[in-house]
């Protein structure tokens, strides 16, 4: 009886602009086994982003594409191609990246690019979900990880976790609420990526 051959890892990369908790979930969650990938990149906007030490502490390459070097944003998106094409990775993971990504980029890397965002989307889309939230009356709040379209949030759920909105809460806290899921439900969907298990029927994503 012949073993069972293993699956190759993937390769992953991420995209973040600021102190990058989500990437530290991912990449805890590779050291740990738990997501069967290897993390090949981190590219950020940011040269001042908390994620660079957190890449340089975990040995992960680090490659700052700051906007404000180019004359233009097509410039820009020109050279953050080039850097997602020389990652060389099977999943791009936006985790906390604060620009909007071109539509050449999505249509090149379409399928292969997740996001996280701090709501259960559809609803509050764009900045400032959890005061969005808030302001609405919400009784319950969440996270979202989904696949990147040409629209603002508007790709494929792979998966949502959600927290309740207590009557005391302000930004602050709800965030730290949502922020805890994210940090679950993050890793579990690369996982998932990563393991094969994910097959999309039109707006629909089914897990494996």
């Amino acid at each position: 009886m012949c073993p069972e051959r293993a699956i190759p890892k993937k390769r992953i990369a991420v995209l973040a602009s600021g102190r990058g908790s989500n990437f530290q979930a991912v990449i805890d969650g590779i050291a740990s086994g738990f997501i069967p990938a290897v993390c090949v990149g981190l590219i950020t906007d940011n040269p001042s982003a908390y994620a660079i030490e957190r890449a340089k502490r975990a040995g992960v390459p680090v490659t700052v594409v700051d906007f404000r070097e180019f004359r233009s944003k097509q410039e820009y998106e020109g050279a953050l191609l080039d850097a997602m094409k020389g990652c060389e990775a099977d999943l791009f993971v936006l985790a906390g990246y604060m620009r909007i990504l071109g539509q050449q980029i999505v249509h090149v890397f379409s399928g292969r690019m997740m996001n996280i965002h701090p709501a259960l989307l559809p609803a509050f889309s764009g900045l400032h979900a959890q005061r969005q939230a808030l302001e609405y009356g919400v009784r319950v709040s969440g996270c979202t990880v989904h696949l990147v379209d040409e629209g603002m949030d508007t790709g494929p759920i792979v998966l949502q976790r959600c927290v309740p909105v207590l009557d005391g809460d302000d930004v602050e806290t709800l965030s730290e609420r949502i922020l805890a899921e994210e940090h679950r439900a993050l890793p579990e969907a690369v996982r998932l990526f990563c393991e094969n298990r994910l097959s999309v029927e039109g707006r629909r994503i089914r897990i494996r």
